[in-house]
């Protein structure tokens, strides 16, 4: 990028301006030109500086041929000022509307708000290069396609997720880059770029190459670096100019023969890729890069040679939901279970054949550990045998949904060590735009988990001392003196989260949390303390928190400084308002320890000195009892405002859906189920806590029409985790006589443990909100009133042979619960009977034989079908799967909760006659099974 300077052209220009309009329009130009360069993409208000430019319309803006313009400014304003570039800058040979220049508080380059061009834009004739990197594209521009000269175009760091055919028609173009974009295919017509010498499509989500980019005759060079191929066209072998070929951190499993025959190919990088089978031409070429590949690695007695080829392929195995554990051999294999989760055994991990055993765990407060400020981001993993030592690491791939807020977070995966949770260093990979995956390599088998965390900053401390910044804040300095410890020992700091564009990934492991506990710095919105306190003027600094691993004290007071509260410098700010908090949990108060220590004040900051961590906030208010306010401070930063649905489906008012949402997503929620359910308007505003218990009762007359693991005496068990789907689907029943009228029930939303007796009536309870009180929200609930009373006849009269369907150990589906199921399908049975392999012809006779009687049509079909799976293994697994295909979800979690129930009751029935084997206590639970549901 050129540099903004002064050339002599000019000033000999702005000398030669005989009108006073020009004059002036040329020394706003000068900054920002140098001879035949424009570069206002370093300033601040480019697109008004160069609109008023356009308006005067200078000598020295006719002969501008590249300009240089930042893409961070309003969308808007951005293509009023694009639209006028044809008619003011018509020589213009290179545009560059980069985004990037702008970085986020981890160093992160931001991307611009381009997301597409003006139409008008085609009409640059002369334009050569177009940079449109670092920007929000989408789509490639249709005026793009139409720039009949362009030479080089540069689409890196956008959104795109595919490129469009008519690319390959522009005649003129030698360079294209479309790095770290999301692209998972190419179109064919790429192959007629015939004047193409770079081609640069690393960092995207490529699988396969069109046999067409072998048509690339002019082709130099070609980077797919960082993609998903698993194997490459045969016509990479016709790219005779090809000199510069990047495959390196791909699927590949073999290469193109061919290429060994390239003549001018001086560079061929194939790192990181699972080669097994490569031409002997390339394994002895001195230009080839292959490390990181199972050829180039060495065993003792296999030595690095082409007979590595010979080795066996690594398994791959795909588990069904009916599995749950499969073998890994010394071979290693690549596991992708279920649920979506992936493990890589690399070869040599075990010495002997070993079975491993995995399990999914709702998240529970005993189970899952969070810090004050964590979330967490997916289910609990349980990986067996717990403690097993492997030769190598083995790589763990757990996927999960970001959420909006990002800002100075991390993403880290947690693991249970012995008797301590710990961090493990974990990288990220994108597989979609809201889907990503955390990798990490699993030293142990344990329990496994997704949380997001403050931004961790860490330090060892020598005994020489050292100095430690905050990554979010760089004002926020722990400054350590010599001699301040004798042994070197670990200290951390975290950032609370705003509004932020990108994830980081945890930098390094932070160790067991008994060891190094961690810091962290974490933020209050003004409007919201002044509004707690009811003072204007109030304000706060970060919240400070400071721990270590090692001796509780220091052996010489170490230094803090804190940002003084927003708003105020300490040139204006009166003494006797600065109060300076210290809490040392488990502590309820806080304590204003302003008198007991030396505040040194400069402008901006705040310096003191303590002898060992604890948490400290810096407050600026007239009150004077700050404690307590400080605590319902703290409190609030925890909080997450929330709303309770309850909703019944339309067709089957029995089936009520129960939802805590966060506020922000309740409209969204509710405009995608109302086209299924129908109910109330949400719930008033609650505030909840990560990992908070609460329960849903139904009232007045209605009852939970079966018997749940997550029912505790009619009660409904939830737990509130922010960034997790808190969704739950039951089947009510009441026992009043709904032909005589409708029922008109409730159901009611309350925290903590269940009582001993839950009102029926909530009005006493509205009069009580708070953060604290029991009762949260009551919804109405109304089952309609029967039509008739043919079913229940038609049920009294049901004559059924007897039928189980499943085992003791899976769980039994038996009479009563199929008859249940099948009173839930309605019309959905046909497409359910069809997944379930009933063959169409079949499926006629039944409607024929039961052609006015519907319930009789779904237990005929769903009966038949089980009697010819009795004794069968897997049976119930296909049920669910049917009704999943089947779109009705609903179902299925019913018949997943009930097989749950059958199989807790077995393995107690079989516990207390002393044959249940010895299964390793979950985390936080003292008994030998997984913890139970919150028990009154």
């Amino acid at each position: 990028m050129a540099a903004a300077v002064e050339g002599p052209e000019l000033e000999a220009a702005a000398a030669a301006g005989d009108a006073s309009e020009d004059a002036d329009a040329g020394s706003r130009v000068r900054p920002f030109l140098g001879g035949n360069r424009l570069s206002l993409d370093l300033y601040p208000g480019g697109c008004q500086r160069l609109l008023h430019l356009c308006v005067q319309q200078p000598l020295q803006l006719l002969q501008v041929e590249f300009l240089c313009l930042s893409t961070h400014e309003d969308p808007q304003l951005l293509e009023a000022t694009l639209a006028q570039l044809p008619q003011s800058l018509s020589c213009l040979r290179s545009l560059v509307l980069k985004g990037g220049q702008r970085r986020d508080t981890l160093g992160a380059c931001l991307r611009g708000a381009l997301t597409t061009l003006p139409a008008g834009l085609s009409g640059l004739a002369h334009l050569a290069h177009l940079d449109l990197s670092f920007n929000s594209l989408e789509t490639l521009p249709a005026c793009v396609l139409r720039m009949r000269g362009l030479g080089a175009l540069l689409l890196s760091h956008n959104c795109l997720s595919e490129l469009p055919e008519a690319l390959g028609a522009l005649p003129a173009l030698t360079f294209l880059a479309v790095t770290h974009n999301r692209l998972q295919t190419l179109p064919p017509a790429l192959g007629a770029l015939s004047t193409l010498q770079r081609l640069d499509l690393s960092q995207n989500l490529l699988d396969t190459l069109p046999p067409e980019i072998g048509g690339l005759g002019s082709l130099l060079e070609l980077n797919l670096a960082s993609n998903r191929l698993q194997s490459l066209p045969a016509s990479l072998a016709g790219l005779r100019s090809l000199r510069l070929l990047v495959l390196h951190s791909n699927l590949l499993a073999s290469v193109p023969a061919g290429l060994a025959r390239l003549p001018l190919l001086t560079r061929l990088d194939l790192r990181d890729n699972q080669l097994r089978d490569l031409p002997p031409e390339l394994l002895d070429a001195p230009f080839v890069r292959l490390q990181g590949n199972p050829l180039g690695e060495a065993s003792p007695d296999v030595p690095s040679s082409p007979v590595a080829a010979l080795i066996p392929e690594m398994p791959r195995l795909f588990l069904t939901s009916d599995l749950d554990s499969f073998p890994v051999t010394p071979r290693g294999c690549s596991v992708t279970l279920a649920c979506g989760v992936r493990l890589q055994f690399p070869a040599g991990a075990t010495a002997t054949p070993i079975t491993i055993r995995y399990r999914l765990l709702l998240p529970e407060p005993g189970l899952v550990p969070l810090g004050p400020h964590d979330a967490l981001l997916s289910h609990v993993l349980e990986l067996q045998p717990h403690g097993v030592a492997f030769q190598q690491d083995v790589g763990l791939w757990l996927l999960f949904t970001p959420p909006r807020a990002r800002r100075c977070r991390e993403v880290v995966v947690r693991t249970r060590n012995d008797n301590s949770w710990g961090d493990l260093e974990t990288h990220l990979e994108e597989e979609a735009p809201q889907r990503l995956w955390a990798h990490c390599q699993a030293p142990h088998f344990s329990w496994f988990l997704v949380v997001s965390r403050p931004v961790s900053n860490a330090c060892l401390v020598p005994p020489e001392g050292t100095l430690l910044c905050s990554s979010g804040h760089p004002g926020i300095k722990v400054i350590f003196p010599p001699g301040a410890t004798e042994e070197p020992r670990r200290v951390s700091m975290q950032v609370w989260p705003g509004q932020h564009q990108g994830w980081q990934a945890a930098p390094r492991p932070t160790g067991r949390c008994s060891g190094a506990r961690l810091p962290q710095v974490v933020r209050m919105a003004g409007r919201e303390l002044q509004a707690l306190l009811g003072e204007p003027e109030a304000a706060v600094s970060p919240l400070l928190c400071l721990s270590q691993s090692g001796p509780p004290s220091f052996l010489r007071p170490v230094t803090v400084q804190l940002p003084l509260p927003s708003g105020i410098t300490g040139l204006s700010l009166d003494r006797s308002r600065l109060h300076l908090l210290y809490w040392a949990p488990p502590a309820v108060t806080w304590d204003d320890i302003t008198a007991q220590v030396v505040l040194e004040l400069t402008h901006l900051y705040a310096r003191f000195q303590v002898t060992h961590f604890s948490w400290y906030w810096l407050w600026y208010t007239t009150k004077n009892c700050v404690g307590g306010l400080a605590r319902k401070a703290w409190e609030r930063l925890r909080l997450h405002r929330v709303n309770l649905i309850a909703l019944q489906r339309r067709r089957d008012p029995e089936q009520v859906l129960l939802q805590c949402l966060p506020r922000n997503k309740v409209d969204a929620t509710l405009r995608r189920l109302l086209e299924r359910y129908r109910g109330p308007e949400p719930s008033d505003t609650v505030e909840m806590f990560e990992g908070e218990e609460f329960f849903a009762a139904f009232e007045r007359g209605i009852d939970v029409d079966a018997d749940r693991p997550d029912c505790v005496e009619g009660r409904i068990c939830f737990v509130f985790y922010s960034h997790l789907k808190n969704v739950k689907e039951v089947y009510v029943t009441t026992t009043l006589d709904r032909e005589a009228q409708a029922v008109r029930g409730q159901v009611s939303f309350y925290r903590g443990t269940v009582p001993v007796q839950v009102p029926e009536e909530a009005e006493a309870a509205r009069q009580r909100k708070g953060a604290d009180v029991l009762w949260m929200a009551t919804l109405p609930i109304k089952l309609p009133r029967l039509r008739s009373s043919e079913e229940p006849r038609r049920r009294a009269g049901l004559s059924l042979a007897p039928l189980n369907l499943g085992d003791a150990e899976t769980g039994f589906l038996t009479q009563s619960n199929l008859l249940s199921v099948a009173g839930r399908l309605g019309p959905d049975w046909p497409t359910v009977a069809l997944h379930l392999g009933v063959s169409y012809r079949e499926l006629q006779r039944i409607r024929h034989e039961f052609r006015d009687d519907l319930d009789g049509q779904i237990r005929h079909m769903l009966f038949s079908w089980a009697e010819r799976q009795a004794g069968q293994p897997g049976a119930v697994g296909l049920l669910v799967q049917a009704l999943e295909q089947s779109d009705r979800q609903d179902v299925a979690e019913e018949v997943r909760a009930v097989l749950e129930l059958g199989c807790r009751k077995y393995q107690d029935g079989i516990r207390r006659t002393g044959l249940a084997p010895k299964d390793p206590a979950l985390p936080g639970s003292s008994a030998p099974q997984p913890p139970e549901p919150a028990q009154a």
